[in-house]
């Protein structure tokens, strides 16, 4: 299977060429197109009750389909997002990775999708009460809103909120406000996520959010 990435930072699309007997599995409407006779076919994500779990738990959707070459030819399928932004390739090999809710688009076969609690940090933080945690062995795609800015961190680091993508399981999440009270109400920031830890913590440019309220006063 060989990944391309084209359209970046902004438009990135994927796509995604099959060898004969290959398949692999992405997001409901991620599909912007495909060779003909590619089999595509849905299935819960991860059976009923754990497809319920990760749609209104973990923001993604209750099908996932499950693209495979049944050919004896290579095969193409271009995988995108809903939104406007970078998409990035994360291999494992038995190690995990969290994302944030709506973050997933698609992945090979070995990678479970499963979801854990985030904290009330998170909530409050705009970033979700659950996080979708990604194991096993193989390649996952996530996307953005906005270009995707990869950090290695090591003690602290805070990030905007609605900004954080992903991030290594060992890093801890606290909130905390941008400064004192009032320089945090004045400011605009309001509260930030403090990152504490060693790991990678994968952030985006934008924010739906920071673009809902941009958008408001000019719709009236």
């Amino acid at each position: 299977m060989n990944l391309t990435f084209e359209g970046q930072p902004s438009f990135t699309f994927v796509h995604v060429d099959l060898e004969p007997g290959e398949s692999f599995t992405a997001e409901s409407d991620a599909m912007a197109s495909m060779d003909a006779d590619v089999d595509m076919s849905a299935k819960f994500n991860g059976g009923l009750f754990s497809g319920l779990t990760k749609k209104y738990l973990g923001g993604e959707s209750l099908f996932v389909n499950v693209f495979t070459n049944r050919t004896s030819a290579k095969k193409r399928v271009t995988i995108t997002q809903p939104v406007p932004g970078g998409m990035m390739e994360k291999e494992l090999n038995g190690e995990s990775f969290c994302l944030q809710p709506g973050a997933y688009v698609c992945s090979t076969p070995g990678i479970k999708l499963g979801v854990k609690w985030a904290g009330f940090a998170s909530f409050i933080a705009r970033e979700g009460l659950f996080k979708l945690v990604v194991s096993g062995h193989g390649k996952v795609i996530f996307g953005s809103f906005g270009a995707l800015v990869e950090k290695q961190v090591e003690g602290e680091y805070i990030v905007d909120s609605s900004h954080l993508v992903g991030y290594d399981p060992q890093m801890k999440l606290s909130i905390q406000m941008a400064g004192n009270l009032i320089s945090s109400m004045t400011s605009g920031e309001g509260f930030v996520t403090r990152l504490r830890g060693n790991g990678k913590v994968i952030m985006q440019s934008r924010s739906l959010s920071g673009m809902t309220h941009w958008i408001n006063p000019h719709l009236f």
